[in-house]
């Protein structure tokens, strides 16, 4: 069903990672211009690879294994981007042309968040079911 609190925290999810990537910029380089999420195309990819998992997962609300199995993925994802953000931050000042962060740069740690969230409640629903399916 598509009025679960589940749906609303994937909406959330995807919102963050396929919306705010193109309001909230990643970095700014040396010469003062900032670098969004659509000018690096391996994080725009990513980024938008992790909206569709969010979008598909909401409409896989018959079979919540699989639901829950995308999410988890999709937390995967989401760290990986997070991994691909940490290794620039951190690499030699001379290497990179990063010379001021951006807030775009945790977004996926906002999007992993309502993730986590989302596959809680959809656990809580499949024990719901299993409980019920019990007592027949």
């Amino acid at each position: 069903m598509l009025q679960r609190i589940q749906t609303i925290y994937l909406l959330l999810a995807a919102i963050t990672s396929a919306g705010l990537i193109f309001l909230l910029y990643l970095w700014e380089n040396s010469s003062g211009e900032t670098v969004y999420a659509e000018d690096v195309l391996m994080v725009l990819i990513m980024f938008l690879l992790s909206a569709a998992l969010s979008l598909v997962s909401i409409f896989m609300f018959k079979n919540r294994k699989l639901q829950f199995v995308l999410g988890r993925l999709n937390i995967i994802l989401n760290f990986f981007l997070l991994g691909v953000f940490v290794y620039w931050l951190l690499s030699v000042p001379g290497e990179m042309d990063i010379s001021e962060k951006g807030i775009g740069m945790l977004l996926p740690v906002i999007s992993i968040v309502f993730l986590v969230l989302a596959n809680r409640a959809i656990k809580k629903d499949e024990d719901l079911v299993k409980s019920v399916d019990r007592l027949r």
